[in-house]
C-alpha cells in the first residue's frame, strides 16, 4: 500500500521524527466517537482491498447498551490524537467468561489502527494496559475484537487480497509497530481459500458418499420452521466442539442468539447445515456470503440525507454477491475421523455453487495448531492463503 504525500502525512512525519506525544483519550462525547470510527478512512484511503466497515454497524459494535458482551463483560476505547486530530484507536475489553474457562488472567485489544508512528501505538497500548492493571488483569493479547468470537488477528501475510467478511485486514507494518512495544506472538490463524475448480471433482464426491454410508452420516440444512430448537443445537455444538481450542470461551445465550438470528436473516438455511448421525446432532458448517463485496461500494454509509438510502444498495448489491466464506466448522469430539468433516466441507461447497451462486469461498480461521482439521481441508482443495496472529504480553 502506498503513502500519498498529503499535509496531514507531513505532519505526522514531523512529530515522530520530533517526538510529539500523542493525547490519548477515554471515547466519552460525540465528537470523540465519530473520529474513533471513522479514523480508518485516513489509514487505508490508498489500499485498493481494504473494504469500509459500515459505520452504523461499528457504531452498534461499541455500544454498551446494544452488544451483548457487555451483560457480562466490560470494555471502553481510547483515542489518541496530535494538534486535535485523531491519529490512532483501540478498544481493551475484559471478559471474566475467558478468564474463568481458560484459567487465564487476560485482556484484549482489537479495533487497532495507528499511523506509522511507535509514539501512537505504544500511548495506545499503554492505555489499554493501564485500564486492565485497574482491573486486576495481568495479561493483554489481540488484536481481538471482545473475544475470539468476533473478529480477531492481524493479518501477517495475504495483504494483496480483500479480506472477507469479519476479518481483519491492516498495512503490513502494524505487526513492527505492535512487536517494538514487546508484544510477540501468541498463536497464528489460518484461512483456506477454494476455487470451483479445485474441488468438485467425480472422485471426491464417490469418496464422500462412501463415508456418508460408512458412518450413517446425513447433512441436512437449517430448519426455519424450527428455529429456536436448531439455535439450539448449532450453540451447544458450538460451544462443545471448540471448548478445548485455544483461545476459545463459550458464547452466552444473548450472544449467540443475536449471531444466529443475523445469520437467518441474511443468508439461505441451505448455506447453514447440520450433521447427523443416527438421528443426532454431530456437527455443524455454518457459511455467509461475503458482504464485503456488496459492503464496499457504500464507503460506510447507509444514510444519506437522512435517508437509508444505502440499505437498498446494500440489498441489491447482495444479489451480486460471488464468494462466500465458511466461519464456522466443528464436530463433537466422539464423531471426529468419520469423515464429516469432509461431508460439511463437500455439501458447503455443493450449497454455495448451487444458492449462492459462489465462484469461490474462504474457510477460517482455523488454528495454525489443529492439524485434523486443517488436513481435512487441503485434502477437500483448501489452499492456506492469509495467516493472521494473535500477539501477547504481560502488563
Amino acid at each position: 500500500m502506498g503513502t500519498s504525500l498529503t499535509l496531514t502525512n507531513i505532519e505526522n512525519y514531523v512529530a515522530r521524527v520530533t517526538g510529539i506525544k500523542p493525547l490519548i483519550v477515554e471515547v466519552a462525547s460525540r465528537r470523540d466517537r465519530e473520529d474513533f470510527l471513522w479514523f480508518p478512512w485516513q489509514i487505508y484511503q490508498s489500499d485498493p482491498v481494504w473494504v469500509p466497515p459500515l459505520i452504523a454497524e461499528r457504531r452498534d459494535f461499541i455500544n454498551p447498551r446494544k452488544h451483548p458482551f457487555y451483560r457480562h463483560g466490560a470494555a471502553t476505547t481510547f483515542l489518541a490524537r496530535r494538534d486535535g486530530k485523531p491519529v490512532g484507536r483501540i478498544l481493551v475489553s475484559d471478559d471474566p467468561n475467558y478468564n474463568r474457562e481458560q484459567g487465564a488472567n487476560a485482556g484484549c485489544f482489537g479495533m487497532f489502527e495507528s499511523i506509522d508512528d511507535p509514539a501512537v501505538a505504544h500511548a495506545l497500548l499503554d492505555a489499554a494496559s493501564e485500564w486492565l492493571r485497574t482491573r486486576g488483569r495481568t495479561q493483554i493479547l489481540g488484536p481481538i475484537d471482545y473475544s475470539t468470537n468476533y473478529t480477531c488477528g492481524l493479518l501477517i501475510d495475504g495483504f494483496d487480497t480483500p479480506p472477507r467478511v469479519l476479518m481483519n485486514h491492516n498495512p503490513p507494518w502494524y505487526l513492527g509497530l505492535l512487536e517494538s512495544w514487546g508484544l510477540t506472538k501468541a498463536k497464528d490463524l489460518y484461512s483456506f481459500w477454494f476455487t470451483d475448480e479445485l474441488k468438485l471433482q467425480t472422485r471426491w464426491l464417490r469418496l464422500a458418499e462412501r463415508f456418508a454410508k460408512r458412518g450413517n452420516v446425513k447433512i441436512r440444512p437449517f430448519r426455519l420452521n424450527d428455529a429456536e430448537a436448531e439455535i439450539a443445537n448449532c450453540k451447544r455444538i458450538y460451544n462443545e466442539a471448540w471448548k478445548r481450542n485455544w483461545g476459545f470461551v463459550r458464547m452466552t445465550d444473548a450472544e449467540f442468539a443475536e449471531f444466529a438470528h443475523g445469520l437467518m436473516d441474511w443468508m439461505p438455511p441451505e448455506l447453514m447445515l447440520l450433521a447427523e448421525v443416527d438421528g443426532k446432532v454431530a456437527g455443524l458448517a455454518m457459511t455467509l456470503p461475503d458482504f464485503h463485496e456488496a459492503m464496499k461500494p457504500l464507503n460506510g454509509r447507509i444514510f444519506r440525507w437522512g435517508l437509508p438510502l444505502g440499505l437498498w444498495e446494500f440489498k441489491r448489491n447482495c444479489k451480486k454477491i460471488r464468494t462466500g466464506r465458511l466461519i464456522a466448522l466443528g464436530v463433537l469430539d466422539e464423531y471426529r475421523r468419520r469423515g464429516i468433516t469432509e461431508l460439511l466441507i463437500l455439501n458447503t461447497l455443493i450449497n454455495g455453487t448451487k444458492y449462492g451462486k459462489f465462484e469461490a469461498a474462504e474457510l477460517g480461521w482455523t488454528l495454525e495448531d489443529n492439524d485434523l482439521i486443517n488436513r481435512a481441508i487441503e485434502a477437500s482443495g483448501g489452499k492456506h492463503y492469509k495467516t493472521y496472529r494473535i500477539l501477547e504480553r504481560a502488563v
